[in-house]
C-alpha cells in the first residue's frame, strides 16, 4: 500500500468512481473493502491518518456485548456475536480468544450472571469462543490474583474476543488497496460537489503534503466520517439537524502487574450502572471505560479529570493494590458517535449502540453509530443501499468469509510481532539488514517496524507510527517521547526530509503524547 500509488490513480479527473467514501476508521475502510470486493471502484479519504479517531481507541474487544443484553436489546447482541466469529474466522493474527471473570461478592450475584451469560452463549451458537461457567471463590483467587479476597463469594467466566484496533484499520486498507483501491490518509474532503439536477457527484480533496486539490468524481458517495459525519452532512445540505451526539470514553493504561493473569476483569454493574473492563493488552492492561455525552466532537479528545477518578476508584474495589494516577502509563480518549438525544438529560446507556444509515435529499449516504465488532456488517448494509438506491448495480457481498490482509492462523502470541501476520517475515528480513535497534529500552518495538510502516503502511508522520502501526503511545506514552526522535530520523531518511522537519515532528509529537500521561 503506497501513497504514490494512489496519487497516481487520482490524477486522472475525468474518472468518474463507482464511489467515495469520506473516512478512514473502521466503517469507512469497511465499506472500502467491501466495496472493492464486489469489482467496484473505489476511492477512501481520510483527513488525517486511518483509524486516527474513535477506531484507535477502543477498549480492544471483539465482543457481542454483555451490557447491551442487560438492557435487552437481545437483536443487537445477536448480529454482533455472529460478527465477532466472522471476525476473527478472517483476522485470526489480530483477533484471539479472551476469559473474563466477573467477580460476585452476593450469592445471587453468580445465579443471575451465569444465568444472563448461558443465555449469552447460546446467542452465539456456532459463532462462539467458549463457555461460559460458574468458579469458586478460591478458582476465582487463583484465575485473579489482584482480586480483592474479602467478601468474595465466587465468580463467573466467560469469553469474548480482543485484538489490536488500529492495526485491523491498518490491514482492511491493505486489503482494499490489493483488490484496486485507492486509499489516501492526510486528505481531508472540503467540498461535496453536485450535478445539474442536485444530486452528490464527487468531491473536492486537498493533499495535505503537497497542498494539491483534487476533483473525483463518483456515482456515490459514502459519509463514514465518525463523530464528524455531521460537518461533511452540512457540505450536502447546509443547515441540516445535528444527527451525532459523541459520547467520551477514556482508559487508562497500566503495567501487568495490576492484573498478574491472562484473563481479564468485566465489572458488569458500576456506581453509575455502567460497565468496566481490565483487559491484558500488548502486556499492560487496559482498563475502561466510561461513557460521558459531549456537546461537539474534537479531534484529539482529552480524558476528563472526573473520568480518571471514576475509573481508578472503581478499579480500585476489584484490584489488590489499588492503582494511582502514579501508575497510569498511558491513557486515551475516544468519541462514539452516537444518535443525537430526543430530550435533554438522555444518558449515554439509554441511546442506541445500533448502527444508522440515512440518505439525504441529494443520495448522499451516511453511515453512523455502530462499534468495531459490526463495522463488517455496517459495511456491508452501506454498500446494499448504494444498489438499491439505483446508484450502483446490485452485487452479492463477498466479505463474510474473506481473509483480510496479513491473515495467519494460530500466531505465536509470544513474538510481539505477531500483530503482523503473513507480513512478519518481512519485518525480520528488515531486521537482518540492519534495522534490528529497538526503538527505546524495555520495549520490544524495533526500527524495522518504523521503515515497514512508511513503505508498506502508509505512516507519513511520527504520530502515524508511535500511535497506530507500533502502540508505543498507548502502552507507555512517556517512553514514547524517548523513542520518537530516532523514529523522525528513520521516516526523514525514508521520505527524504531534513532535519527540520525531523525537530518540527518530534516537538509536534511530544506536545501531543503529553495528553498521555496524567499530571501526578
Amino acid at each position: 500500500m503506497k501513497r504514490e500509488e494512489s496519487l497516481k490513480l487520482l490524477a486522472d479527473e475525468g474518472r468518474v468512481w463507482d464511489m467515495v467514501i469520506i473516512g478512514g476508521g473502521a466503517t469507512g475502510l469497511g465499506c472500502a473493502v467491501d466495496a472493492v470486493l464486489r469489482g467496484y471502484s473505489v476511492a477512501l479519504f481520510e483527513q488525517d491518518d486511518f483509524a486516527k479517531g474513535t477506531s484507535s481507541r477502543s477498549t480492544k474487544l471483539v465482543h457481542g456485548g454483555v451490557r447491551y443484553l442487560q438492557h435487552g436489546d437481545v437483536a443487537l447482541v445477536f448480529e454482533a456475536l455472529r460478527e465477532r466469529g466472522r471476525m476473527k474466522a478472517n483476522a485470526p493474527h489480530l483477533v484471539k480468544d479472551q476469559a473474563f471473570v466477573i467477580s460476585n461478592y452476593r450469592w445471587r450475584d453468580n445465579f443471575l450472571y451465569f444465568c444472563g451469560l448461558a443465555f449469552y452463549d447460546l446467542l452465539s451458537l456456532g459463532f462462539g469462543y467458549g463457555r461460559s461457567r460458574f468458579i469458586s471463590a478460591a478458582k476465582t483467587a487463583r484465575c485473579l490474583p489482584v482480586s480483592v479476597k474479602r467478601g468474595l463469594k465466587g465468580g463467573i467466566v466467560y469469553h469474548d474476543g480482543q485484538f489490536d484496533d488500529s492495526r485491523m484499520a491498518v490491514n482492511l486498507a491493505q486489503t482494499c488497496a490489493e483488490h484496486g483501491g485507492c486509499l489516501l490518509n492526510h486528505a481531508p474532503v472540503e467540498e461535496i460537489m453536485h450535478d445539474e439536477k442536485g444530486r452528490v457527484c464527487g468531491v473536492r480533496m486537498t493533499d495535505s503534503e503537497t497542498g494539491r486539490r483534487y476533483r473525483v468524481r463518483a456515482r456515490s458517495v459514502v459519509n463514514a466520517a465518525g463523530v464528524f459525519v455531521d460537518r461533511v452532512m452540512a457540505m450536502d445540505q447546509p443547515g441540516h439537524a445535528p444527527l451525532v451526539r459523541p459520547s467520551q470514553g477514556v482508559h487508562l493504561v497500566l503495567d501487568k502487574r495490576f492484573l498478574q493473569s491472562d484473563y481479564a476483569i468485566m465489572v458488569p454493574k458500576t456506581s453509575d450502572g455502567r460497565v468496566l473492563f481490565a483487559v491484558p493488552w500488548h502486556d499492560k492492561v487496559v482498563v475502561g471505560t466510561t461513557d460521558i455525552l459531549r456537546e461537539t466532537p474534537e479531534e484529539e479528545p482529552r480524558p476528563l479529570e472526573e473520568e480518571i477518578d471514576f475509573i481508578l476508584g472503581t478499579a480500585a474495589l476489584y484490584m489488590d493494590p489499588a492503582p494511582t494516577r502514579a501508575d497510569i502509563l498511558s491513557m486515551f480518549a475516544g468519541q462514539r458517535p452516537l444518535a443525537a438525544p430526543s430530550r435533554e438529560g438522555k444518558s449515554t446507556k439509554e441511546l442506541s449502540r445500533g448502527h444508522k444509515i440515512i440518505v439525504s435529499d441529494h443520495s448522499l449516504i451516511t453511515i453512523t453509530g455502530g462499534k468495531w465488532t459490526s463495522y463488517r456488517k455496517m459495511a456491508e448494509d452501506t454498500v446494499d443501499k448504494a444498489g438499491v438506491l439505483g446508484l450502483l448495480p446490485l452485487r452479492k457481498c463477498m466479505t463474510r468469509r474473506f481473509p483480510i490482509h496479513g491473515y495467519r492462523e494460530h500466531p505465536d502470541l509470544t513474538n510481539h510481532l505477531y500483530v503482523y501476520g503473513s507480513d512478519m517475515p518481512a519485518i525480520a528480513e528488515l531486521m537482518r539488514q540492519g534495522y534490528d535497534t529497538k526503538l527505546v529500552e524495555g520495549l520490544d518495538y524495533t526500527e524495522a517496524e518504523v521503515v515497514w510502516a512508511v513503505r508498506e503502511e502508509m505512516a507519513r508522520t511520527v504520530e502515524d507510527v508511535l500511535a497506530r502501526r507500533v502502540r508505543i503511545l498507548f502502552v507507555d506514552a512517556r517512553r514514547a517521547v524517548q523513542a520518537a526522535p530516532r523514529v523522525a530520523q528513520l521516516l526523514a531518511a525514508e521520505l527524504g526530509y531534513d532535519e527540520v522537519w525531523e525537530r518540527a515532528q518530534v516537538e509536534q509529537f511530544t506536545r501531543l503524547a503529553e495528553h498521555y500521561y496524567p499530571s501526578v
